[in-house]
């Protein structure tokens, strides 16, 4: 069975989260050592017993998500054996979780992924002032009708709107300005769209006005070590798979301002004869997806010990 590892991005994170992988397995409590001396802070305590609050600020949350990810996969390498170069044959996260498939394949160190998603967790915020910016998710929405009331939002409100994520099976994120994500909501409710709802985040990303994220993050991977993956990293911007380390960084950067293409990334690996999915980190957002984008194939979670105790699949 063709198997590709799946990691998550932000809206996973939960007080709590990594503490049990910690307390059980040492291969898992050295990733969470390893994010807090990258950082000089105790992240880790923020994330077993902190402020919800605290944890769900961007630059927190990023690289907090990450160190249960490759934790829960470090457990799974001791305990189980899985090696990512045999066993999978593609790896890919949902926006950050970009960064944590990369690590996972070895293409970057866990403190570089840590850095990097702090300093894109920064540069995010500091992009767009708080309530200047905002996104929303058009549910039931079909892609190409979500772009044209993002156009039409865009050019009422005179403001920025366009399409952030495409996560498939009708879940289609807009963001931007938020008068005019505003006006996307209403645009979407007049032409039929089941739900069309604000998002509880801090700023607009994956759109045109990340600009100044974009800029931050091209400086610090220019000076980030990227080696070959081990195994195809299917990019958010591209849904195609990608080894070479200056396209990874090129495609990292593009990222912060681009569309998450998930749909099409799940689409292409279940194309290329994909049939096991396995969500490794906190939340169970990416798996609940696939009978969405993947119909037939199978999904499976691996972000607690008892799901680390119990995995067991035949590559």
């Amino acid at each position: 069975m063709s198997v590709a590892f799946l990691f998550p991005g932000q809206g996973s994170q939960a007080v709590g989260m990594g503490k049990a992988l910690h307390d059980a397995f040492p291969a898992a409590r050295a990733v969470f050592e390893e994010v807090d001396a990258a950082l000089g802070e105790k992240l880790s305590t923020l994330m077993f017993e902190g402020d919800a609050a605290e944890l769900t600020l961007t630059a927190n949350a990023q690289p907090a998500l990450m160190a249960v990810s490759l934790a829960a996969l470090r457990a799974l390498e001791a305990e189980k054996g899985v090696d990512v170069a045999r066993d999978a044959a593609f790896v890919a996260g949902h926006s950050l979780g970009e960064y944590s498939a990369l690590a996972a394949a070895g293409a970057l160190s866990i403190s570089d992924a840590a850095r990097l998603l702090r300093l894109r967790g920064q540069a995010m915020q500091k992009a767009v002032p708080v309530g200047e910016g905002a996104m929303a998710a058009l549910l039931g929405a079909e892609p190409e009708q979500a772009a044209k009331i993002a156009g039409e939002a865009a050019a009422a409100a005179g403001a920025l709107c366009e399409v952030a994520n495409d996560n498939g099976g009708g879940q289609i994120v807009v963001s931007g300005a938020k008068k005019a994500v505003d006006l996307a909501i209403e645009i979407a409710k007049e032409n039929g769209i089941k739900r069309a709802m604000l998002l509880p985040v801090s700023a607009p990303f994956h759109c045109a006005l990340m600009a100044p994220a974009a800029e931050a993050m091209r400086e610090a991977l220019a000076q980030t070590e990227i080696r070959p993956p081990v195994v195809d990293v299917v990019a958010n911007v591209t849904a195609a798979p990608v080894r070479d380390p200056d396209q990874i960084r090129q495609l990292l950067v593009a990222q912060v301002c681009g569309t998450v293409r998930w749909r099409e990334c799940m689409a292409f690996m279940h194309g290329q004869g994909v049939h096991l999915f396995v969500e490794i980190g906190a939340g169970k957002v990416l798996a609940g997806l696939v009978k969405r984008t993947a119909p037939g194939a199978q999904a499976l979670n691996v972000g607690v010990p008892t799901e680390v105790d119990n995995f067991l699949f035949t590559a």
